[in-house]
């Protein structure tokens, strides 16, 4: 980022200039948390793939329990970014 010189410098390019770097600014933080959730689900879906670290003779009702919580909290997060549920528009 060129520095602009704040006595010299017309207002208005001095705006403009502020904005660009705000704009900048934005879409690397929102790149950076999407790379977050990315991570975060992939590594879910391991997770998923591996039964939750469950081997299926061991299933009891606290695996359920375990289980059922991490989908209402996913829901919660879908019915959001989808407008359902209790987000619904």
């Amino acid at each position: 980022m060129t520095r602009l010189n704040l006595i010299t410098t017309p207002r208005h390019e001095l705006r403009a200039e502020k904005a660009r770097w705000n704009k900048e600014a934005a879409l690397n933080a929102f790149i950076g948390k999407k790379a977050e959730i990315d991570e975060m689900l992939a590594r879910l879906q391991a997770l998923s793939a591996d039964h939750f670290n469950c081997h299926p003779d061991e299933v009891n009702w606290g695996h359920f329990d375990t289980l059922e919580h991490y989908a209402s909290l996913l829901k919660r997060i879908t019915d959001s970014a989808f407008g359902e549920g209790e987000h619904a528009r």
